[in-house]
């Protein structure tokens, strides 16, 4: 993220790696430590069309370096948001969400720590 631009309360961020976009709200930006605390809604994977949608509202909070994430579109949230908003939750893959949302985030924490390492 270019530091120049900081995220603010409310605003939809995403946060790309591969075929996949996680969309959060963002609850607050810590400057001093460059970290950004976001609210989970759901990640998009885009290798079918429509893309396949999992609504994570329920997940835990992620506080992950601001740098990573990058503002979403108004257009591209509202056409994925609609997705979300008109399924039913289902309790019984709670278990298999949160799964899914773990090894997302461990795929960009490691090519992030890669790129990292390539810098030094």
């Amino acid at each position: 993220m270019d530091t120049s631009r900081q995220f603010q309360p409310g605003q939809i961020v995403s946060l790309e790696h591969s075929d996949k976009n996680l969309y959060a709200e963002v609850i607050q930006v810590v400057v001093s430590r460059q970290l950004c605390w976001v609210r989970p809604l759901f990640l998009a994977t885009f290798t079918a069309v429509p893309p396949l949608i999992t609504d994570l509202r329920d997940a835990s909070d992620l506080l992950w370096p601001t740098q990573l994430f990058r503002p979403a579109f108004d257009t591209e949230v509202i056409m994925l948001w609609s997705q979300v908003l008109t399924k039913e939750s289902k309790p019984e893959t709670d278990l298999a969400i949160k799964q899914q949302l773990h090894q997302f985030i461990q795929q960009v924490w490691q090519g992030y720590q890669q790129r990292l390492e390539m810098k030094d």
